[in-house]
């Protein structure tokens, strides 16, 4: 499963839901203008202060720099292959 923290009016975020788009992956978005979703959040990224923050089953990816390079050497494919 991808899980993606993401707000309003980012525009990282809308590249990183664009690219996932593309590629036929469905995903799990987590607004943090929303207060249950801030607080998972900062449970789950307690040091981190950027958004999208990118999960693929259950490991931090990163933010949207992380998932082009994990989508541009094939990493992406290979996490998200089904077995």
């Amino acid at each position: 499963m991808i899980e993606m923290f993401s707000g309003p009016g980012c525009a990282y975020c809308a590249q990183a839901r664009a690219l996932l788009a593309a590629r036929g992956l469905e995903f799990v978005e987590y607004d943090i203008s929303q207060p249950d979703h801030m607080e998972e959040y900062a449970r789950r990224l307690p040091r981190s202060r950027s958004i999208p923050q990118l999960f693929i089953g259950g490991r931090h990816i990163g933010s949207w720099e992380d998932l082009q390079i994990i989508d541009s050497d094939g990493r992406l494919a290979e996490m998200v292959a089904p077995g």
